[in-house]
């Protein structure tokens, strides 16, 4: 398919000073250390290209061939390198501690962007882009691994409505959104990263068959989330596990985008569900969050100026089983703190529901502090030790698309991130598009090749001027057509 578009944790430095990552230093390519033998689908089976410092990694794509391994050496690349074509392996080698850097000198906006599938991202250091590290649009079977992300802009890591994919052993930081945001994805697991000093540390968006397990969450905003984001085209979140993660001091300020349902975390949030069904958590570890360690709330609670009446606003069947839970709710603030001193309390709970919900257990609530889950009956199952993986065995079909469909799966695997339907993300919201360009498909084609940043209360959009002629037009008249 050719494109389509505690106090004892680190406190965030700036890029040049950050620590080498210990568990990162020492790899070497192609090693069998234990810390790299995760599931591997995307197998190169073509050539070997080589790219030195003073190449280009675009150029290299552009010349491979589905299969082949883009082999980057260490040394300084500031390009936005977009990948169309599918089974490609980017791998960076790193020697003596020193990486292959990609650096957007706050100038650029992405610095890798996929939409072919079967593409593997590794062992690269990102720093400085202004919008997104490594963003993934409609890109199926995608490994994303080993990398070190600093100071990206919106996301770190972003797979956009992708199916079948493995984030495992990257560390990120200073994301003024999500480092990692698996946005209306399906069978994905983000294992062994760690993610501090960001607003939210991992972020389950609207995606369905997610493991999130043995990752490092801490001085973020919020630990980990699972949530529903209302006006999006996917309008569910299901079947996530949160399992043996380590959520310990997540108190970082809030430096979201004004507006944006981030900027609405508070500071001190462990783990937090907004109206996601079937969410498991269990044996985490959660300590020093100082609003909550784990919140669960409906939409009107979480986010009461969303609105969308296609997508359900309660969580339900939330499962809490065994986790050791320390020291949170020592400073709670907002609706918590108000809470809690309507109860002649001022510390926050380690465990607090909120709004509506059915169907939701937790395995022993006499363990915890908790406010909300009178309506929590003993929990049935057990635990989750039987899931090793919600990936899929053997990779999954590439998407493929008609002519009709280029307009739906472009603005789902390229727009919808940023803007929802009626509800601020990132960029405006659809409708708002929709008022400004009434009947004139080509005036949003031409602000797709060339952004003006016209409203002080938005970032700037970058260029999206690298989707084909079809896909520009075809997405402009869909956006046009949208319906709430």
């Amino acid at each position: 398919m050719g494109m389509l578009f505690g106090k004892m944790f680190l406190k965030p430095q700036p890029a040049d000073t950050v620590p080498m990552p210990t568990t990162m230093k020492y790899r070497n390519v192609g090693s069998t250390n234990d810390t790299l033998t995760v599931t591997n689908q995307n197998t190169f089976s073509g050539n070997i290209i080589q790219i030195k410092d003073g190449e280009s990694i675009q150029e290299a794509v552009l010349k491979a061939n589905p299969g082949d391994l883009l082999r980057v050496y260490p040394g300084t690349y500031s390009e936005t390198v977009y990948i169309d074509k599918d089974n490609i392996s980017i791998q960076g080698v790193i020697i003596d501690g020193v990486w292959p850097t990609l650096d957007g000198k706050k100038a650029l906006n992405d610095a890798i962007l996929y939409s072919g599938n079967g593409i593997t991202v590794e062992n690269l250091k990102i720093i400085e882009y202004k919008g997104n590290g490594i963003m993934g649009q409609a890109g199926n079977n995608f490994i994303i691994r080993n990398n070190w992300i600093i100071d990206t802009g919106v996301y770190g890591i972003f797979p956009q409505y992708g199916k079948n994919g493995l984030i495992s052993h990257n560390i990120l930081t200073e994301i003024e959104d999500a480092a990692i945001y698996v946005g209306m994805c399906d069978n994905v697991d983000v294992k062994f990263n760690e993610v501090y000093g960001n607003v939210a540390g991992i972020e389950i968006e609207n995606s369905r068959h997610c493991l999130v397990e043995s990752n490092l969450a801490y001085n973020n905003t919020g630990g980990i989330l699972a949530f529903l984001t209302p006006g999006l085209p996917i309008k569910t979140v299901f079947d996530v596990i949160i399992r043996n993660n380590f959520i310990s001091g997540n108190n970082h300020e809030n430096f979201g985008a004004p507006g944006s349902i981030v900027s609405g975390i508070p500071p001190g949030t462990g783990i937090l569900v907004m109206a996601a069904d079937d969410v498991i958590i269990e044996d985490n570890i959660i300590s020093n969050n100082d609003n909550a360690g784990i919140t669960i709330v409906d939409l009107p609670t979480g986010a009461p100026t969303a609105n969308d009446p296609n997508s359900e606003p309660n969580p339900d069947r939330v499962v809490i089983l065994d986790n050791f839970m320390i020291e949170n709710g020592n400073n709670p603030v907002g609706e918590i703190k108000a809470l809690m001193l309507s109860q002649l309390k001022t510390k926050g709970p380690d465990i607090l529901a909120m709004g509506g919900g059915v169907g939701s257990t937790i395995r022993d609530k006499n363990r915890y502090r908790t406010f909300g889950l009178d309506n929590y009956a003993p929990a049935q199952i057990t635990d989750t030790k039987d899931v090793t993986t919600l990936m899929f065995d053997k990779p999954v079909a590439p998407r493929s698309v008609s002519k009709e469909e280029l307009g739906e799966l472009t603005y789902y695997g390229v727009c919808a991130g940023c803007h929802a339907f009626d509800t601020r993300l990132i960029g405006v919201p659809t409708q708002l598009i929709q008022a400004i360009y009434k009947d004139n498909p080509q005036g949003i084609v031409d602000y797709i090749n060339a952004p003006r940043n016209l409203r002080d209360d938005y970032p700037e959009m970058p260029p999206q001027n690298y989707l084909s002629d079809e896909a520009k037009i075809a997405v402009a008249e869909y956006i046009l057509s949208l319906k709430r």
